[in-house]
């Protein structure tokens, strides 16, 4: 379960990356960089639906304080 969020975390940074890449090396209105947004967000919707979808499963539980 950790090791799905940590992954996916790191494919965002991977992607982020990806896309200053782009930025810095060609212009802002490049298909490549704009590529890279949209996996980024794509996988943060991802990330976002299954967390929600592991807390209502019972797959985790809100931290108690």
């Amino acid at each position: 379960m950790k090791y799905v969020v940590f992954v996916l975390l790191a494919a965002i940074v991977v992607s982020l990356g990806t896309g200053l890449f782009y930025l810095r090396r060609e212009d802002a209105d490049s298909p490549k960089m704009l590529r890279a947004l949209e996996i980024r967000v794509g996988l943060s919707l991802v990330l976002i639906l299954f967390l929600v979808a592991s807390y209502f499963l019972g797959w985790i539980e809100p931290p108690t304080g």
